[in-house]
C-alpha cells in the first residue's frame, strides 16, 4: 500500500490524502487551504482523476471538503461516501469557498452520494475501510484503510477529549496519519473551556465569538456561563446536529437542546445584544461573522477569537493588531490525546498532518516514531502487517 500526501503535510489546510493499492486509488478528502490562492490553494493532485475509484470524506469543514467542485470540474465521476449530515453541511460550504463557477456547475451531486452512518465498513475494490466517530463534528469520522496485507489509519480531525461529542477507539495499525494540529500543546480542553467561561463572564456587555458552524459551536454553547444570543441563521443546523443524539457523550444533546431553545435570535439588521453571540464562520472570512467581525471592531463591541487564524484572515488580522482576543477552544488533539491514540493504536509509524513543521518536531519528543519529514506532493509506503492485530477487520 502507498499513501500520496496531497495535502495538509508540513501545512495547515488542502487537507488530502490518496491510498494506492494494487489497482486501487481512493481519495481521503479533498479540502481548501484558506489564504493562499492558485494551485496551493488546492490539493496537489496533478493530472488525470480517471484513476480515482471513490473519494471518501471525512466532514464538511472547508480544509476537508471544499475543494470538492474544483475536482467535480477535473472530470472525477465516481462515488463520493460520506455521513448524512456531511452531506447536509456541504453545499454551504461549497459556496462559502469554492470557486463560484466550479460551484456553480459542480454541486454536490445528490445521485454519486454514498450515505454511511460512522461505524460502518465501507468496501471499494480491494480496500476494506472501517469508520469511526471522530468527536470533532456530529457526522464526523476517521477512516481505516485496509488491502489485507497493511492498515493505515487516517483520523481526519478528532478530539478525544471533547467535553460534548464521543469519539471512538482508533484501531491498531502500520501507520498513523493523525491530527497534529496543535502539535505538542499540553492544555486540556476542560482548562481551555473554563478560560473561554471566564473570558465571557468578565464582559457582561456583550461580546461576538465568530465559530465555524458544526462542531466547535455546541463546544462553546456547553462552556457559555449564562445567556447567550446566536445569528438566527444558525438555529436550523445546531438543532439537527442536537437530534443526532448517538454522536454525544451521555445527557449532553438534552443539555444543549435546552441551552439553544433558550438562546436568542439576533438577525443582521439588530444592535449588537448585551449577550455573547455565536455566528459563523470562525475566521471571518465567509457566513454572518465576515459582516460582524469590522461592525463589532468598528463599535468597540469585544471579539474572542477561540480556532485556527490563517496568515491574513479577517479575524487574524484583527487579533494581530490587538483587537480581538484569542483562546483556543480545543476540537483537535491536544498532546495526552495525541499520545493515547498512538499508544491504542500499537504504537506504530506515524505521519501528522496539518501541523507547521516545527510544531511537527515538538511533537517528535513525546511520540518517537513520528516522521517529520514528510510533506505535500510525497509518495510515501506503508509498512506491511507489523501492528495489524486484525488484518480482516
Amino acid at each position: 500500500m502507498m499513501l500520496d500526501l496531497l495535502g495538509g503535510f508540513g501545512e495547515k489546510g488542502r487537507t488530502s490524502l490518496a491510498v494506492n493499492s494494487v489497482n486501487n486509488r481512493i481519495l481521503l478528502d479533498v479540502g481548501i487551504k484558506v489564504g493562499a490562492a492558485g494551485a496551493e490553494y488546492y490539493p496537489a493532485l496533478d493530472g488525470p482523476v480517471d484513476d480515482i475509484d471513490a473519494l471518501l470524506v471525512s466532514h464538511a469543514h472547508e480544509d476537508h471538503i471544499g475543494a470538492l467542485s474544483w475536482l467535480l470540474s477535473r472530470g472525477y465521476a465516481g462515488p463520493i461516501f460520506m455521513t448524512a449530515e456531511t452531506r447536509a453541511e456541504a453545499p454551504a460550504t461549497l459556496a462559502a469557498y469554492a470557486e463560484p463557477d466550479d460551484f456553480r456547475r459542480f454541486p454536490v451531486p445528490d445521485h454519486r452520494i454514498e450515505i454511511f452512518e460512522p461505524g460502518d465498513t465501507l468496501r471499494t475494490g480491494n480496500l476494506t475501510v472501517r469508520t469511526g466517530r471522530s468527536g470533532h463534528v456530529v457526522g464526523g469520522v476517521w477512516f481505516a484503510v485496509d488491502d489485507g496485507k497493511s492498515r493505515v489509519v487516517y483520523t481526519a480531525d478528532v478530539v478525544p477529549d471533547s467535553n460534548v461529542f464521543v469519539m471512538d477507539t482508533i484501531p491498531h495499525c502500520d501507520l498513523l496519519v493523525f491530527d497534529a494540529s496543535y502539535g505538542a500543546d499540553p492544555v486540556p480542553g476542560a482548562a481551555r473551556a473554563r478560560e473561554i467561561s471566564e473570558w465571557v463572564a468578565r464582559h457582561p456587555q456583550g461580546c461576538l465569538l465568530p465559530t465555524p458552524l458544526s462542531g466547535r459551536s455546541l463546544e462553546l454553547i456547553a462552556a457559555l456561563p449564562g445567556p447567550f444570543a446566536i445569528h438566527a441563521g444558525m438555529r436550523s443546523s445546531l438543532e439537527a446536529q442536537i437530534g443526532a443524539t448517538g454522536a454525544f457523550l451521555p445527557d449532553v444533546s438534552e443539555l444543549l437542546r435546552s441551552r439553544l431553545a433558550s438562546a436568542a435570535d439576533w438577525a443582521d439588521a439588530d444592535p449588537l445584544p448585551p449577550l455573547p453571540l455565536l455566528a459563523d464562520d470562525g475566521m471571518g472570512e465567509a457566513g454572518p461573522s465576515s459582516r460582524l467581525l469590522p461592525r463589532a471592531d468598528q463599535a468597540g463591541f469585544a471579539v474572542l477569537l477561540t480556532g485556527h487564524l490563517p496568515a491574513g484572515s479577517p479575524g487574524d488580522l484583527l487579533h494581530r493588531a490587538g483587537r480581538a482576543d484569542w483562546v483556543r477552544m480545543p476540537t483537535h488533539p491536544t498532546l495526552s490525546g495525541n499520545i493515547d491514540i498512538w499508544e491504542k493504536a500499537g504504537r506504530p509509524d506515524a505521519l501528522g498532518h496539518s501541523c507547521p513543521t516545527d510544531l511537527l518536531a515538538d511533537l517528535k519528543n513525546h511520540i518517537p516514531s513520528l516522521r517529520t519529514q514528510c510533506r505535500t506532493g510525497q509518495r510515501i509506503t506503508v509498512p506491511q502487517g507489523s501492528n495489524n492485530e486484525n488484518p480482516d477487520l
